[in-house]
């Protein structure tokens, strides 16, 4: 961890955390320009949506073993999506609790691990779709068409998540994501 010293006022006004590795990072930003791309750019019976797809699937496969061998932040054990821990976060919310996590907060932990899920999902799907066995059917098209709803919606929530979670705690998450540092205000408690 480094201070980060206020050149205006010549007092340490922050700590730079490193926290996300370039391999995350990557992957994150890699992962969102692929649902931009199939869910908005490409054809969806053509074969470079589904070769977008199947990069979608490779990266959240990378993701999650990166999960179980990389840093610290990266883990799974950094995150673990856990019920009670995500209720006592709303709750010390609505008392005005501005702590930072350093990997993902209790909601972002759901919300990573419901995208990463999603995207299986929808790689599933929509690999059913181009074989013999289940070309066609209407429930595997209902499902993946259903998945793509539910993604548009995660994604929209996730943006909404890190909007608060950045006004909230006074850390700019986004830059976060590019730069892998967060830069947490003076006094602020880290967990």
């Amino acid at each position: 961890m480094s201070i980060v010293t206020d050149p205006a006022s010549g007092r340490d006004s922050a700590r730079d955390i490193a926290v996300w590795d370039p391999l995350v990072r990557l992957i994150h930003w890699s992962l969102a320009l692929t649902i931009l791309l199939n869910g908005a750019i490409t054809e969806e019976e053509s074969k470079l949506h589904e070769w977008v797809g199947n990069a979608a699937l490779g990266l959240v496969a990378l993701r999650l073993l990166w999960a179980v061998i990389g840093p610290r932040h990266a883990r799974f054990s950094a995150f673990p999506p856990n019920p009670a821990r995500a209720i006592r976060h709303m709750r010390a919310i609505l008392h005005g609790d501005r702590t930072v996590h350093l990997s993902h907060n209790p909601l972002g932990a759901f919300m990573a691990y419901n995208l990463w899920l999603t995207v299986i999902a929808l790689g599933v799907t929509g690999y059913m779709m181009t074989t013999i066995r289940f070309f066609g059917i209407d429930w595997v098209e209902e499902a993946h068409e259903f998945a793509f709803n539910w993604l548009m919606l995660s994604v929209a929530l996730h943006v909404a998540g890190v909007a608060f979670d950045s006004w909230r705690s006074g850390v700019n998450l986004v830059r976060a994501m590019i730069n892998g540092h967060k830069r947490i205000p003076d006094g602020t408690e880290v967990e």
